[in-house]
């Protein structure tokens, strides 16, 4: 498309998509978007238009009247298509992933932390006392302990993560 033309054709296209497009229903914007590929479409078939003018208050008018069929038949969705605040399956397969990730992850830590993590990520929710009493170890010492074997974790998962972000 030649400068010339562009010049020549956009302050008509500017007042021809605006006096247009909100009768049928869309964006001037737009609009002229879809003329400029419509004219852009045509150099490369058959060059120029011999009256530039003219083409353009027809194609506007063409495309004006493609945009008002187009929402004659688009209708609403009577509700929300979508629940946002629930995970789709996409979501609940990645978390399904991750959990399995930790899970094996736990499994190789070093002596008892694997016993450890298991308890703390327990779906009973048992309380230190219990996990204490579970493992034969002191109250005291869980804590202390506990943060060895998530800092172990931490080191295990760490180039995995790392690897896995870098291929995405």
């Amino acid at each position: 498309m030649t400068p010339d033309l562009v010049a020549a054709l956009h302050p008509l296209l500017t007042a021809e998509a605006s006096a247009e497009a909100y009768a049928a229903g869309g964006e001037p914007g737009d609009l002229e978007q879809a003329v400029w590929l419509r004219l852009l479409e045509r150099l490369e078939t058959e060059g120029p238009p011999l009256d530039p003018e003219g083409w353009l208050r027809r194609a506007v008018r063409a495309e004006a009247r493609r945009s008002r069929r187009t929402t004659r038949r688009e209708r609403p969705y009577a509700g929300e298509p979508a629940d946002d605040l629930r995970p789709g399956p996409e979501q609940r397969v990645l978390t399904a992933a991750r959990y399995r990730a930790l899970r094996d992850a736990v499994r190789r830590l070093p002596g008892r932390c694997p016993r450890l993590l298991e308890a703390l990520l327990s779906p009973k929710d048992l309380t230190y006392r219990e996990i204490a009493g579970e493992l034969g170890i002191s109250q005291g010492s869980l804590g202390p302990e506990r943060s060895r074997c998530l800092g172990c974790l931490r080191r295990l998962l760490t180039p995995e993560v790392a690897a896995r972000e870098a291929r995405g």
